[in-house]
Formats: structure tokens, C-alpha cells, sequence
């Protein structure tokens, strides 16, 4: 399934998601963000994706907002649109889709594509990668989630700067200050892409949900109220296909086959 901005496929249990305006790096107009959220909607309901991977076609991952869209008298949407129909309902359905999302970040991420791809849940670039919260260069603040994402994990004063400052983040200082899982090696970005997808798509999936509910609520909660809530979610782990299958193969000293269910 393919449409001009947004390329899928599914193999091996895994959705390929690529945006795919790559003569504009990947910029955000309304056709893409909204066929992105339908492409999300499909994967989230299809129980052959266990897990998502999520990247650019070309020299970019994403740069932003398309401003030619904007500036125009007769596409520009307005920013309430944009951020109301657009990039909200993105980061949301990214957040809550019950399956392991892998941003896989080929090139540069600037504004809005910036925090789309720290909404991820693993986030792996290569080297000559740079994530950029350009918002302020243009006299604009963070959106996408950017001011709640960024300073959770880097901090308060690192993301303070980062967003007022507009600063260039490579791959290997974003791992180092926390931002992402892992830079790599150019050359070895596809095959380490390729791995951790493949990985995560054999493993519990049921369970990996549960975590990413787990910790996108404890980002809000109080203590009592996050292992309460962990104390619900084992319960329901435990009664899951995947547990019984992973204590038969650990007693059994085997390699476990989970169906994510």
C-alpha cells in the first residue's frame, strides 16, 4: 500500500513507513500528515504489524513544516489547523498505538520532524544526522510535543537552550545527552535498523505495549499512582499467551516463540 507521500510496506512482521516528499525533505503539508495518520491507523489495526519503523526517503528524515503550504493565500491551512488536525494527532497516535514504534532517522530532523522522531519509542540515526528545533529561528515556539518530550529527556536548562537557541544536535552528542537510543555508523545504519525491528517484532508484544502505557502515564502520575497502575498491567501481562510461553522456554532452556498475544 502507497500513496505519493506516505510508502509502506510489510514484511516479517514489520511495517516499513516512509515519508516520501523527499524533493522538500520530507516537509509536512496536509496530505502527507494525514495520510501518515491513516497509514498509523492501519498498522495500529493490524494484527500481522508487531512492530513500525519510521523514516525518510532521501537526504532528509523530516523537515518540518512545509512553509510553502503557510505562506500561501490558497493552500495555507492556518496554524490552528495544522497543529489541531496535523501534528497532534500524529504524536498521539505514535504515543498510544500498543506496538513498539522505531524511529529510524536517516537525515536531517528539524522542527516538527524533530519531535516527531523523539515521540518515537527507540530512536536510532547515523552519525552525520542533526535533530534542530528551528521553531525560534522563524519566531515560533516547539510544537509536536517538543516541550514536553525534549525536556524530560534532556533536561530542563539543556532543553530550555536547545529550543531558544535553535542549536544543531548530532547523532552521536543526542545519544550522549540522552536524546536518542543510538547513533551508528552511516554504513551500518540499515543493518542495525533492520536488526532491532526484527528483534522487537519477535518479542511479547502485548507486553511491550503495556510498557509504553506503563511509562507514557507515568510521565504525569504520582508514585502510589504508577505502581498501582503497574500492579494492574502485570496482571494482565501475566495473562497473556506470550508469559506462558516465556516461562515454558525458560524452563525448557529453549529459545521462546511469542505470537504476540
Amino acid at each position: 500500500m502507497s500513496n505519493n507521500s506516505i510508502l509502506i510496506k510489510i514484511e516479517n512482521n514489520i511495517a516499513y513507513i516512509t515519508l516520501n516528499r523527499p524533493e522538500v525533505f520530507n516537509s509536512f503539508n496536509r496530505e502527507m500528515a494525514l495520510s501518515l495518520q491513516n497509514v498509523l491507523d492501519d498498522c495500529e489495526k493490524n494484527s500481522a504489524v508487531r512492530a513500525m519503523v519510521l523514516t525518510g526517503n532521501g537526504k532528509a528524515f523530516c523537515a518540518g513544516q512545509d512553509l510553502k503550504e503557510v505562506t500561501s493565500p490558497e493552500l495555507n491551512p492556518g496554524f490552528k489547523k495544522i497543529l489541531e488536525e496535523h501534528y497532534n494527532p500524529i504524536i498521539l497516535r505514535i504515543r498510544n498505538i500498543e506496538k513498539p514504534i522505531i524511529g529510524a532517522i536517516n537525515g536531517v530532523a528539524a522542527g516538527a520532524g524533530a519531535n516527531i522522531a523523539l515521540a518515537c519509542d527507540v530512536v536510532v540515526a547515523h552519525e552525520k544526522v542533526s535533530f534542530i528545533q528551528a521553531f525560534s529561528l522563524i519566531g515560533l515556539i516547539p510544537d509536536s510535543a517538543g516541550t514536553f518530550f525534549l525536556p524530560r529527556l534532556v533536561g530542563f536548562q539543556k532543553a530550555t537552550a536547545l529550543a531558544m537557541l535553535g542549536d544543531k544536535v548530532g547523532a552521536r552528542e543526542a545519544e550522549r545527552i540522552g536524546m536518542i537510543y543510538k547513533s551508528v555508523a552511516p554504513e551500518d545504519f540499515e543493518a542495525t535498523v533492520e536488526k532491532l525491528a526484527t528483534k522487537m517484532a519477535k518479542m511479547p508484544t502485548k507486553a511491550l505495549g503495556l510498557i509504553k502505557k506503563t511509562f507514557n502515564q507515568s510521565l504525569t502520575n504520582s508514585l502510589e499512582e504508577q505502581l498501582a497502575l503497574e500492579s494492574k498491567y502485570q496482571i494482565e501481562a501475566a495473562e497473556t499467551e506470550d508469559y506462558a510461553e516465556g516461562v515454558a522456554a525458560f524452563i525448557e532452556k529453549r529459545t521462546p516463540e511469542f505470537k504476540g498475544q
